[in-house]
């Protein structure tokens, strides 16, 4: 709930240079293959919905092999049992897992063209880690690979939402994300500017009777990142922007959705 990807993730620096022909299957189509993990310490502030301020632990990790790519985090909530968390006797745990594959590698074909790099099949998974009213949604549809001024390669993907837990689709939801460098120090480090924007369209709205309104027909979230990264090492800063989030109408059952977080993190890469 917290990164989108889109299926894909803002990828850590290390997995960029492997990525950037991956699209070329002619030989072999493990030779691009490559894989990346890390370990970000959170702090959320005023995280909507909720205007909710905690701590917690992502396990994230990505990569490339043969036709498949990978994006997925875990995250664990309230590490200390603080009883004066925001988080306190909430759900410990969410997961994010978004593979997708490759249609080129698929069918064996160039399916560029223009600024599109590559076409997928494109999925992603939201499982909550609480009882049955918890999240799990699935989406599924296109994804694809493009290349855009200065911000060079993103993600791009469009899906349609299958909720589990009501047995049905309910509307669309598009994705991008981007991770791009822009300033190189002489060590080696540098900083970067990295995010997403997850928004979600032609949804049901949904009022709860005599209590009022739940869910509108669209809404979304952006993520703008600058962060410092070394070879082992991340730390950064993360506003994000909401409005609607997750299609909950801001001001009705769901309280605030709308508005601005807060987000630092320091980073260990394995």
């Amino acid at each position: 709930m917290r990164k989108s990807l889109v299926a894909l993730s803002v990828l850590a620096a290390t997995a960029l240079p492997a990525a950037v022909n991956a699209a070329d299957y002619s030989d072999d189509i493990h030779k691009n293959d490559y894989s990346w993990s890390q370990f970000n310490l959170m702090y959320a502030f005023d995280e909507l919905p909720g205007e909710s301020s905690h701590d917690y632990l992502e396990m994230e990790f990505g990569g490339r092999s043969g036709i498949f790519d990978l994006y997925g985090y875990v995250d664990v909530f309230n590490l200390t049992e603080d009883k004066d968390s925001d988080k306190a006797g909430s759900n410990k745990l969410f997961m994010k897992f978004a593979p997708r594959v490759s249609l080129d590698g698929l069918t064996g074909k160039d399916l560029s063209f223009g600024p599109v790099q590559e076409l997928y099949l494109a999925t992603l998974f939201n499982w909550g880690g609480g009882p049955n009213d918890d999240v799990n949604n699935y989406f599924v549809g296109l994804g694809s690979d493009v290349e855009v001024p200065w911000l060079g390669k993103i993600g791009l993907n469009l899906y349609g939402l299958y909720e589990m837990k009501d047995k049905k689709w309910n509307g669309y939801q598009i994705s991008t994300n981007w991770f791009k460098p822009f300033h190189f120090f002489d060590n080696g480090s540098f900083l970067s500017y990295q995010g997403y924007i997850d928004y979600q369209f032609g949804a049901d709205e949904k009022d709860i009777p005599g209590v009022g309104e739940l869910k509108t027909t669209s809404g979304g979230a952006m993520f703008n990142g600058l962060y410092w990264h070394s070879e082992r090492y991340a730390v950064g800063y993360g506003m994000k922007l909401y409005n609607d989030v997750y299609t909950l109408k801001d001001g009705g059952v769901a309280g605030k959705t709308s508005g601005v977080g807060h987000y630092i993190s320091v980073t260990y890469k394995f």
